[in-house]
């Protein structure tokens, strides 16, 4: 009797630490999933800011069918219907290879460019066991200039090459507000005279303010360093835009005005020759919508 009395005692001990232990198990991973790694996430609404490439990346097996559309100069008058005649688009297909690696393709009016991008995640904004206060990302691109050469002898193919490599740092301070900084590195293999500069160096920035859950503002401003030169042929300016975004289901519709018309970095930054000072204004939109191919 004692033996049965002392077997019941021990399983019913036995059974209470257990309970016990499971009840510290489950406070240890309470705790452990309260400070685990919180990502940042929408930082911008979409892989651009306006013109120039924001922090974000396509998921992995997504693919992002985008158009931009550029009408010509507002100062250009009532008979061109303060640009509206006049239409300049770039069109590509942006697909995310693993999260964190993004390629594209585009083809566009301006010079009849052709031209494929690679971006990737080096750092990603985070707080709780992991805390990065930024997040960074790496992008490269190479564009063709497919115009009919009307010069002098022939040109070969990688003279009409062009080259950008930027560093992309944003933060998102809020829900509302975020920030971004560009470094940026543009070499053309070919430019129109002696005098113009082959390599053109530049700090851009973007931010966004968040109105709604599907409206933001947007500003974008590249200078150019040095910000003339003096060597230059032709007179240029840094690129201004201001846009807002607005979200549609799948989409992704900007509305923007900018004084640049080329629509990709290689353009936009050191070849704008319009100034928001006389009116040389293009009124803009994007066209984002994705597709999951996975």
């Amino acid at each position: 009797m004692k033996a049965r009395v002392t077997l019941l005692i021990s399983m019913f001990m036995t059974l209470v630490s257990g309970v016990l232990c499971a009840q510290d198990m489950d406070q240890l991973l309470e705790e452990a999933t309260d400070n685990s790694t919180e990502y940042a996430t929408a930082t911008f609404k979409s892989t651009r800011i306006l013109n120039g490439h924001s922090i974000e990346r396509m998921p992995g097996g997504q693919l992002d069918f985008r158009i931009s559309h550029r009408f010509g100069q507002l100062n250009t008058g009532a008979y061109n219907l303060w640009g509206l005649d006049q239409a300049n688009i770039h069109f590509s297909l942006e697909y995310g290879i693993t999260d964190w690696v993004m390629l594209g393709i585009g083809r566009g009016t301006y010079e009849k460019t052709f031209d494929g991008f690679l971006k990737f995640s080096v750092l990603r904004q985070s707080k709780g066991d992991r805390n990065m206060p930024v997040s960074l990302s790496y992008f490269a691109s190479s564009a063709v200039n497919s115009l009919k050469w009307t010069g002098p002898g022939s040109l070969n193919f990688w003279d009409r090459v062009s080259y950008v490599q930027q560093v992309l740092v944003a933060r998102k301070f809020n829900e509302r507000f975020s920030l971004e900084i560009n470094p940026t590195y543009v070499h053309r293999n070919m430019v129109d005279t002696e005098l113009d500069p082959n390599d053109v160096w530049a700090v851009g920035g973007g931010a966004r303010f968040k109105l709604t859950r599907r409206f933001s503002l947007n500003a974008e401003y590249y200078y150019i360093i040095p910000p003339r030169h003096d060597f230059q042929s032709e007179e240029t300016f840094n690129p201004l835009s201001f846009g807002v975004d607005i979200e549609t289901g799948g989409h992704v519709f900007t509305i923007l005005l900018t004084n640049s018309l080329a629509m990709i970095e290689k353009g936009f930054i050191g070849e704008t020759k319009g100034t928001w000072k006389d009116g040389g204004i293009h009124l803009g939109f994007n066209i984002s919508r994705v597709f999951a191919l996975k």
